[in-house]
């Protein structure tokens, strides 16, 4: 969906997110009220930039164990998983937010990842009864908070998490959804909420050689009982055999600072000073209600839990996410 601008940037205050959230407000106008306000389960965010797809058919679950990390085969109408695809080698590749209506797998990813991942289904299709739709022209991602007593508008397939209900809405609608559930809340109160839940994201959290284990995604996308699908090898094999190279940790930042690092942003031992060898990345910051300047990061295992880092200039102090 190239260029995409949501009708809900008409919405008084609404200011663009940037890449990779191009296209949705960041917020509109209090960064922090929002936040209040999602933390406490009131207003929606419109992540109608989100692309989603559609599988059906009568071998849709069976098929798609085969390919993803997580067990869907026995997938019960309504419950909501996640789970990945993998290369060969074990990096992860695609993420997908899922249900199934009964009759049909409904799912969310990427900004600009779609094309790929049905390119990569319909690959794998075989003799397999399924049928495989790009339905982001259709259909909007909203997401309700956890605590929110919102109605979903009838009919709408709904994913419900501890984290809050995703809605694919009809796209046509999101202007009288939006009307109707107010107030708005822009993406960069989600993701901080995101980051303070320790919850990681495809293309933030990930680059090219990244495995699930080093992000805490075997908890909740992968199913370590199942096999047979690309890259169960190298799963098992760092499960059973080894540690991952690097490890998700969660940051409390320097509040004297007045900018927050970027993505990319690289790692470092404080001791060490800006000039130390680089131990890992910042994968994304945020300004936190409560908590004040936070971020995630990817840094390599061997670096000591308790050590105080640097997050490109900005003095941080670490939590453990995944265990060295």
């Amino acid at each position: 969906m190239p260029s995409y601008a949501s009708p809900l940037l008409s919405l008084p205050g609404a200011v663009e997110g940037d890449a990779p959230d191009a296209g949705v407000a960041a917020h509109y106008g209090d960064l922090f009220k929002e936040q209040r306000a999602l933390a406490a389960g009131e207003g929606f965010v419109d992540l109608s930039h989100r692309e989603v797809l559609t599988v059906s058919g009568p071998d849709r679950l069976s098929w798609l164990h085969l390919l993803l990390t997580q067990h869907v085969e026995e997938l019960a109408p309504g419950h909501a998983t996640e789970s990945l695809i993998l290369s060969a080698k074990g990096h992860i590749e695609h993420v997908l937010y899922l249900v199934d209506d009964g009759e049909t797998v409904w799912a969310h990813t990427e900004p600009g990842g779609a094309a790929a991942l049905i390119g990569y289904l319909e690959s794998m299709t075989f003799f397999y009864r399924v049928e495989i739709a790009d339905r982001t022209d259709a259909f909007a991602v909203v997401h309700l908070p956890a605590g929110s007593i919102a109605p979903a508008p009838e009919g709408t397939v709904v994913r419900e998490t501890p984290h809050g209900r995703d809605l694919f809405l009809p796209r046509d609608g999101l202007r009288a959804f939006a009307d109707g559930h107010g107030p708005a809340i822009g993406v960069l109160a989600y993701e901080a909420l995101r980051v303070e839940g320790h919850r990681p994201r495809l293309g933030r959290e990930t680059d090219h050689r990244t495995i699930p284990h080093e992000l805490g995604w075997l908890d909740s996308a992968v199913h370590l009982q199942k096999g047979c699908y690309r890259g169960q090898e190298t799963v098992a094999r760092v499960q059973n055999l080894g540690r991952p190279p690097r490890r998700l940790v969660f940051l409390h930042l320097d509040g004297s600072e007045v900018r927050l690092p970027e993505h990319g942003a690289p790692i470092r031992l404080a001791a060490d000073g800006a000039e130390g060898r680089q131990l890992g990345f910042v994968t994304t910051s945020a300004r936190h209600h409560e908590l004040g300047p936070i971020a995630l990061a990817l840094v390599k295992r061997n670096v000591p839990a308790d050590a105080e880092l640097l997050a490109g200039d900005t003095p941080a102090a670490q939590e453990v996410i995944v265990a060295v």
